[in-house]
């Protein structure tokens, strides 16, 4: 699905004429430590709500320090932390890459999955959510019920979400538009696949085909993103802000059951 900015801003009036608010949100996966690539990206966002997605066996003390200063440092600054997997390892033998595949057993999900928990609290404190980003956003269904008792109440994966709550005491949230073009250099997909993938969401929302209450979650990474992706980024906040019927979200607040 293409599209372009007008096509965008038409989609935001409808939901204005509809008397309803549009909710973005915005997930940035593998970060572990203050690259510069990071810093950008958060100059970036610095005016809408940022959700990092941090590699726990491999975040370094000086991430968390870097953006407490930061968060400190920047008026309006809303970056929370989530739990991208913990070593961010292919663990399928066959298939797509995946670190929680099926044929994992669930005592050693449960060790990895404690394990990204316990590291992440421990460097970030009350900045890491209790929610989980699964590598490559595969996390098969069969171990939901290990969320719970991991200390983790919430997942984000790809996709429009089936149900909000999949498994008792867990709330997904997941992202519908990847800004990485990942089988075409690792560029940016583009204006019109990026700006046809949120309107076709909004108005899929809209609708009632998907449900109206998730977000609609935009994908970046930092460490491979190019300067169209900022630009893009850039004009994406201008035109989204000024719109009296947008309204940008933070993990805390979508994910407010799951703490």
């Amino acid at each position: 699905m293409m599209g372009k900015w007008p096509d965008l801003v038409a989609e935001f009036d409808r939901w204005e004429e509809a008397g309803r608010v549009a909710t973005l949100w915005w997930r940035d996966d593998d970060a572990v430590a203050p690259t510069a690539r990071l810093r950008r990206l958060l100059s970036i966002g610095s005016g809408v709500p940022v959700s990092l997605a941090v590699i726990p066996a491999a975040a370094e003390l000086e991430l968390a320090e870097w953006l407490a200063r930061w968060a400190r440092s920047t008026p309006g600054a809303h970056v929370a932390v989530l739990q991208h997997g913990w070593r961010h390892l292919n663990h399928s033998r066959v298939g797509k890459k995946s670190e929680f595949p099926m044929e994992r057993a669930s005592a050693k999900v449960a060790l990895d999955l404690t394990a990204g928990r316990t590291r992440l609290s421990e460097l970030f404190g009350t900045r890491a959510l209790p929610v989980l980003v699964p590598p490559w956003n595969r996390f098969d269904d069969s171990f939901l019920v290990l969320l719970d008792s991991c200390d983790l109440a919430g997942i984000s994966r790809a996709q429009p979400r089936a149900d909000a709550q999949l498994t008792p005491g867990v709330t997904e949230v997941n992202i519908h538009v990847d800004l990485v073009a990942w089988t075409g250099g690792r560029g940016f997909i583009g204006e019109e696949a990026a700006l046809g993938g949120l309107a076709g969401h909004l108005r899929a929302r809209r609708s009632g085909a998907v449900s109206a209450d998730e977000p609609t979650g935009i994908l970046t990474h930092h460490l491979v993103q190019d300067e169209a992706t900022d630009a893009f980024l850039d004009r994406l906040i201008a035109v989204s802000v000024s719109h009296p019927a947008v309204r940008w979200v933070g993990a805390r607040e979508i994910f407010a059951s799951a703490e």
